[in-house]
């Protein structure tokens, strides 16, 4: 009997998406461990590369996902740490992966962990009420720098508050900044008038924004997005101006999205890992997933990937110096 040949693999032939021939491939069930709950943005991310490779048979091996996201994601780290030189545990994560040794006390370090590539960014937007007169992200400034506006944000000394923090040295503004558990709370006390702002992720305000209750003042990008497509009455993402041209001159602050091998591994092992991932990122369901989440595609690797992280790294390491916030 002939072998059927699968729709997958057809179209695997067509995107020209054959799985990458190296000198490693896993021959058992790998291990997606993301550093985060189940359904947030670190689960869908995971979950979304897991469902590519299985479609267009990337890997022979099965991938599984686990969640291990407490500690604000350092359960994920420590776990995939422990395994020093198993390439078959990836984490997943954001740069929380080498900024949480910096600001908090955890059981690893950033050297535990090997960079394998990041595959987009989250960016972040100042928010206010919808009913606010704010024209510009400089009248909001302007208002700011009397005094007792409030921002708030998902956990304490995280990107939204090292954010907030950067604001405020930039302008010389004194906002006060409010921690709660998630983006998605932040966007409801901003949409209920409890806050006079957020600097939520576009996807974490979009229903409350097409609601009308609130709106986009800037983004903290270098250039602006590009999809013109309307998502908000009359708006699309490409009206909101960058915060730079709109009074705050921060040129730009995202948030990547990353994935980690344990360190110890074999570099055919990372380079076996970085040629899916590429693969996954040049899909048109990766297209898809990133014009759903409102992400910046930007797939990264190698020596590359490792100056983004020690520039990342250098620029919120002198927030936290400035701020206080480092772990030792």
């Amino acid at each position: 009997m002939k072998k059927s040949v699968s729709i997958a693999v057809i179209a695997a032939a067509a995107f020209g998406l054959a799985a990458p021939a190296s000198a490693f491939e896993p021959n058992r069930p790998v291990e997606f461990v993301v550093t985060a709950g189940p359904g947030g943005g670190t689960d869908i991310f995971a979950r979304t590369i897991q469902a590519i490779i299985g479609k267009y048979e990337l890997m022979k091996a099965p991938v599984v996902v686990t969640n291990k996201g407490s500690a604000g994601g350092a359960e994920g780290f420590v776990y995939t740490a422990g395994y020093k030189g198993d390439p078959y545990k990836l984490a997943f994560g954001t740069n929380n992966a080498y900024l949480l040794p910096v600001r908090a006390k955890v059981p690893y370090t950033s050297e535990d962990l090997t960079p394998v590539a990041s595959l987009a960014s989250d960016e972040f937007v100042l928010w206010v009420n919808g009913k606010a007169d704010y024209a510009t992200a400089a009248d909001f400034v302007a208002k700011a720098k009397e005094g007792g506006l409030k921002i708030g944000g998902s956990q304490s000394k995280d990107a939204d508050q090292i954010l907030t923090s950067m604001i405020n040295d930039a302008t010389g503004a004194k906002i006060n900044y409010i921690p709660f558990k998630s983006g998605g709370e932040a966007a409801v006390q901003l949409a209920g008038e409890h806050l006079d702002a957020n600097v939520n992720n576009p996807s974490e305000n979009l229903g409350q924004w097409q609601a009308g209750m609130i709106k986009p003042l800037c983004v903290f990008k270098s250039a602006k997005f590009t999809s013109d497509a309307k998502v908000a009455g009359d708006k699309a993402w490409s009206d909101i101006p960058t915060c730079k041209e709109a009074g705050i001159p921060i040129e730009n602050y995202s948030m990547p999205r990353t994935v980690w091998l344990p360190a110890g591994v074999e570099p055919e092992v990372v380079q076996f890992y970085a040629d899916v991932l590429r693969k996954v990122s040049e899909t048109p369901e990766w297209a898809k997933y990133l014009a759903d989440s409102s992400q910046s595609p930007g797939y990264v690797t190698g020596d590359e990937l490792k100056a983004v992280i020690e520039k990342d790294g250098a620029t919120v390491g002198e927030v936290l110096k400035r701020e206080g916030w480092l772990a030792n």
